[in-house]
């Protein structure tokens, strides 16, 4: 099963009123494990960018300004993106800021039923937590040191473990092995018996004396159910 874990970082939080995505990633999974293929891209989203929006990502406008508009890198998107399904956190604005860039290049939406949100799933299983993926990566013990700023593909890393552990996790006795595919390495899961030394089945019948023992202890028992 191929599934897209991404993430996107906008100039703020609703494209209805004109902010622009300005940078995607993308990690691939098979089987939730992932096969090494990503897909990173900046925009420049032909705006300024809001001082409380930098703070958060760290991406200004001077950056942006000889990155790429989103229509020119948009089929080279879509082709990574398949017909997959797409893992985000808080899907429905990701899927939101998505679906507006494809809509100005008269394209058509991405379907809400291959979205599967990571946040809702996280209510679910741990109501009254907190859900961010800060929150999350201390839960399952995902290692966010790194992890400054904001940043698509960084974050799409992070949450692609999270969404692992919140689907089952990694089950004890599998390891991961390498099988080559298509010039893209994609890790499968194998189970690896143990080869240590059994240890001789102990002995379970009673010795004489425990059934002397017994013998005694029936006697003294006043009109036993099973000789009624």
């Amino acid at each position: 099963m191929r599934e897209i874990i991404f993430d996107t970082e906008t100039t703020g939080l609703d494209p209805a009123t004109g902010d622009r995505m300005v940078e995607i990633g993308c990690i691939e999974m098979i089987n939730r494990v992932a096969t090494g293929r990503t897909y990173h891209a900046y925009y420049n989203p032909e705006r300024d960018m809001p001082m409380e929006a930098e703070r958060v990502h760290g991406l200004s406008s001077a950056f942006l300004s000889d990155k790429p508009l989103f229509r020119d890198g948009m089929e080279e998107l879509l082709e990574f993106l398949g017909d997959s399904p797409l893992v985000a956190h808080n899907a429905q604005f990701d899927f939101g800021f998505l679906n507006h860039e494809l809509g100005r290049c008269q394209r058509e939406a991405v379907c809400q039923s291959r979205m599967i949100d990571t946040l809702a799933i996280a209510r679910r299983r741990h109501p009254g937590a907190k859900h961010s993926l800060d929150a999350l990566c201390s839960r399952y013990g995902v290692d966010r040191s790194h992890r400054v700023l904001h940043g698509a593909l960084l974050d799409a890393e992070l949450l692609a473990q999270v969404y692992v552990e919140l689907t089952g996790g990694r089950q004890i006795g599998l390891e991961l092995a390498a099988d080559v595919a298509s010039d893209n390495v994609v890790e499968v899961a194998v189970f690896r018996p143990t080869t240590g030394k059994l240890r001789p089945p102990r002995p379970h019948a009673p010795s004489a004396d425990e059934l002397a023992r017994h013998k005694v202890f029936l006697a003294t028992l006043q009109s036993p159910l099973w000789t009624s």
